[in-house]
Parts: C-alpha cells; sequence; structure tokens
C-alpha cells in the first residue's frame, strides 16, 4: 500500500545524521516517516568513539578548523564544503547540548575539548569519553521516539527508490509497501564492512549508495576509504576493536618490536595508517604495540572494559593494533545541502559526499558533519514541490519485485577488496575486481582505477605520485556512464 501525502519527508536510516534530519524537521514543523532496517539505537553511529569537531576554545577559530581540514585533506578537500562545517560547527553542538545531549566538562563546567590527529588545537567535544556516539544516539533516539510529528518505522529495510519523471518521489520497501513524500533523505551510513578487517558492524556495507546509484544518482570517492590505524588484533571477537584515536591525544604511543615509537601519532590518519602498516610488512609482524598505560584508564572506560574483556590489560601492556576500514569518505555525491544529483533525494551522514573530507577526514569531522549537513538537508528538502498526483512510479532494471537487493556480500569478495583496494593498490588487482560479483565492489575498483595518482588514504603501486592535475577534483560515477573527473565549487 502507498501512504498518502502525510509525510512532507521520508528520512532513511537511524543513526546520527538520520535521527537530527528527522528532528530538524520536526522542529520545522513537518511530518516525518523515519524508515530504519534496524531498531533505534542499534545504528554504526552508537559504536562511534571520536568525538564532534568544533572551535570552542577561546585560542581556536573556524579559520583554524578550516585550514586543519584543508591540509589533512591532501588537496581534494571542497573547500566551501568545508567552511560551512567549520562555521556552523559550534551551533550544532550548543543545539545537541539544548536537545539534552551531555557533553563531557571539566570541574569548572567548561567543555572538555580533546585533541585528535591532525588538529592544531584541542577542539574535538565528548560525551561519556569514548562512549560519545552511544549517548547521543540514546537521546537522539528518546526525543525521536517522543516525537509525534515523527512516524518510526523499524526493522523496515528499503528496498529501492521511487521515480518518476526525473525525480525522487518516496521509497518501496522490502515488504512491498511504499511511502511517499516531496524529499527523501538517506542516512544509511557507511560501506567500510565490505572489506574483510573492518571496524564498523556487519551491516555497514553501502546500501543507500546502491540505491541511489540505481536510481540514477551521482557517487563519488568511492576510492577514498580510511583506513583507522589503531583497530585490536584478536583472534576472538575483539578482532577489529576501534581504540580510539583520542587515547594517543592524550599520551598514547605506538611502538614497534624493540619498544620505539616509529611514528607521529598525532600526524594525519593516513601517515599513521601507512606507517602502521609498513612496519608490519616489512617485519612480517601481524601488529604493532600501542601503549596507553601512561593514560588515567577513568578517561575511556568503556575502551579499557572492552579490552579487558578480551583479555587485554591497558594499564599492564600494549595493545596489538593494526589498520582496518573505517571510513568511507566517498557516497553519494552532494551540494552543501545534502542535495543529490536526482531531484527530490538528499543524502547526509557517512554514505554522502559533499568533498569536505577530501583524500583524508579529518579526526572528529565526520560526526560534527551529521549535525551540520542534516539540519542543512532538513531545511532544503522540506523546500521540495509535492510530486504531480497521478501516475505511478517509474520501473528501473531490477528485479521482478522492483527491488534493487544486491547479491549477499561473502567471504571472498571482501577478502578480493581487502587484497586488492586496501591500503595499497594496484592496476591488475584493481582489474580483477571489476569481475566481482557484488555491485559496490565493482564501483570501488572502477573509482580506484580512475584516480591514477596516490593520494591521502589512496595509495597506487603503480602511480606512487600525486598528480596536480587531480588536485580538487572528485571521481564521480553514474550508471551507465565511464567514471568521470569533476571539480566541484
Amino acid at each position: 500500500m502507498t501512504s498518502g501525502s502525510r509525510h512532507q519527508l521520508i528520512v532513511v536510516g537511524a543513526g546520527a545524521a538520520g535521527l537530527y534530519a528527522a528532528l530538524c524537521a520536526s522542529r520545522a514543523g513537518a511530518r516525518v516517516a523515519l524508515v530504519s532496517a534496524t531498531a533505534l539505537a542499534e545504528s554504526s553511529s552508537y559504536w562511534a568513539q571520536g568525538g564532534l569537531a568544533a572551535a570552542l576554545a577561546a585560542d581556536d577559530s573556524p579559520e583554524r578548523h578550516l585550514a586543519d581540514t584543508i591540509a589533512a585533506g591532501r588537496g581534494a578537500v571542497r573547500e566551501s564544503a568545508a567552511r560551512v562545517l567549520c562555521e556552523e560547527a559550534p551551533q550544532a553542538v550548543a543545539d545537541l547540548s539544548a536537545l539534552g545531549v551531555s557533553f563531557d566538562a571539566d570541574r569548572h563546567g567548561r567543555l572538555a575539548l580533546g585533541l585528535e590527529g591532525g588538529h592544531g588545537a584541542r577542539r574535538v567535544v565528548h560525551a561519556g569519553g569514548a562512549a560519545t556516539g552511544r549517548r547521543i544516539i540514546r537521546q537522539l533516539s528518546a526525543k525521536v521516539a517522543e516525537d509525534e510529528a515523527i512516524e518510526v518505522l523499524e526493522g523496515r529495510p528499503v528496498t529501492r527508490l521511487l521515480t518518476r519523471e526525473g525525480r525522487c518521489i518516496g521509497v518501496g520497501l522490502a515488504d512491498g509497501a511504499t511511502i511517499a513524500a516531496p524529499g527523501t533523505i538517506l542516512a544509511t551510513g557507511g560501506a567500510a564492512a565490505l572489506w574483510a578487517r573492518t571496524t564498523n558492524p556487519a551491516g555497514a556495507t553501502g546500501s543507500g549508495l546502491l540505491l541511489a546509484h540505481h536510481a540514477g544518482a551521482a557517487l563519488a570517492d568511492l576510492e577514498l576509504m580510511q583506513f583507522h590505524p589503531t583497530a585490536v588484533v584478536a583472534s576472538d571477537g575483539a578482532d577489529g576493536f576501534l581504540v580510539t584515536e583520542a587515547i594517543r591525544g592524550e599520551g598514547a604511543h605506538l611502538l614497534d618490536a624493540r619498544g620505539n615509537r616509529f611514528v607521529d601519532e598525532l600526524a594525519p590518519r593516513d601517515e599513521v595508517a601507512r606507517a602502521v602498516q609498513e612496519l608490519i610488512t616489512s617485519t612480517g609482524a601481524t601488529s604493532v604495540g600501542l601503549d596507553m598505560r601512561h593514560v588515567d584508564p577513568a578517561l575511556f572506560p568503556n575502551v579499557v572494559t572492552a579490552l579487558r574483556r578480551a583479555g587485554i590489560d591497558p594499564e599492564r601492556e600494549l595493545i596489538p593494533v593494526a589498520p582496518a576500514a573505517h571510513y568511507m569518505m566517498g557516497g553519494i555525491a552532494t551540494d552543501l545541502d545534502g542535495r543529490a544529483s536526482l531531484s527530490g533525494l538528499y543524502a547526509v551522514g557517512e554514505c554522502s559526499c559533499t568533498g569536505l573530507h577530501g583524500a583524508n577526514r579529518l579526526a572528529s569531522n565526520s560526526l560534527t558533519e551529521c549535525f551540520v549537513f542534516g539540519a542543512r538537508a532538513a531545511r532544503a528538502a522540506l523546500g521540495e514541490p509535492a510530486p504531480v498526483p497521478g501516475g505511478g512510479p517509474e520501473r528501473r532494471r531490477s528485479g521482478s519485485d522492483g527491488s534493487t537487493k544486491p547479491p549477499p556480500l561473502s567471504p571472498e569478495s571482501r577478502q578480493a577488496l581487502w587484497r586488492h583496494a586496501g591500503l595499497v593498490r594496484e592496476g591488475n588487482g584493481l582489474r580483477e575486481l571489476l569481475g566481482d560479483p557484488h555491485p559496490l565492489v565493482r564501483l570501488v575498483a572502477a573509482a580506484a582505477l580512475a584516480r591514477t595518482e596516490s593520494r591521502g588514504a589512496h595509495l597506487r603501486r603503480d602511480f606512487p605520485n600525486a598528480d596536480p592535475s587531480f588536485d580538487g577534483r572528485h571521481v564521480t560515477l553514474v550508471a551507465g556512464e565511464q567514471p568521470a573527473l569533476q571539480k566541484w565549487d
């Protein structure tokens, strides 16, 4: 059954970006359908250990934050998107506080600001130490659940976007139901779980990217997967557990087998991850040691608890860590209001690509992005015209039910992606991936082949240097077309 026009907005995904976008739209007077494949408070954002980057200290400024973001992004940052984030971040923190999120403060009541890699000042706001995602998701989920203007549809996977005459008019669900609205926001998260070694939960496989691609929207920068340098190496369920960068901000060191430091732990993330991987490769080791024995464990209680549960005592021994796929810097290509190339469709959070992160995301900009661009997308989407009555949605190439569900992601595909599109890539391996059964693996490979250079998180052995002709350019993918290089405003 297709719902009537009782919704002005559909939000797909109940992570930080989706919850906040829904609340912003509700506060603007709209009726919202929030559709989630999982129950509320079970999104990937729930596990986020990092905080929100915002220039809040007296000796900091949005301009300094902007400069750090651009420097980290390796010549691929869309400056207009980065400027929006840095200028609007303080207001996002203030609004979350007004919504009841309790951020960590010092004994004088001032926000406790953390330092992370690539930042030239303390500007990372946390909640509950490394439990920021958990605190925010719980609070926003509670707000959404009690908001009468937001209809929550839990456990209802979206299998296709409905389109008519070149615009998105709603979504189709796995149970055959459809929902119509003038605007649709995808907030479906990232794709790091496509890789065999990852910090992400199993569901983070880019479902929203494929929905948008199938409907005709452009994707961008899929070759730019950020690998986190400090994911636990363990034989049990702790393998891939993320040890937040904030711990290195408080003085933790990375050590080789002889107990020597071998990298600046607070360098931008691509440098640190590459240094760790190079040491592992050259020595044949499986990990390096993260030493947080001199860090106050009370600052990171959930990390310490998780490590002890895995049989690692971080107060007495080194933590074995190695890089893992962590954050997709590419996604659905959007403008500065989250607007995709398909009219009526918007994307926010990790499934989107504004160009903000360039080729190397600055730590903790991503959670801030959820709120800054979630608010902007909600405002813009509420300005979409109502669909013209009459006629049903168009059917694009798909299964007999119109769904766009990809084939299951196999362990073989995940291993192949890790092997051929991991921290180091080269053309022959990427071309092998073009024949993979999974469509998003093929799209990642096509994007990586198109970027014939090394930049940030994208290191090609056959093109080891950065090519100035790629400065500020984004590899863009549209169904049925060859990858294109675009320079965005």
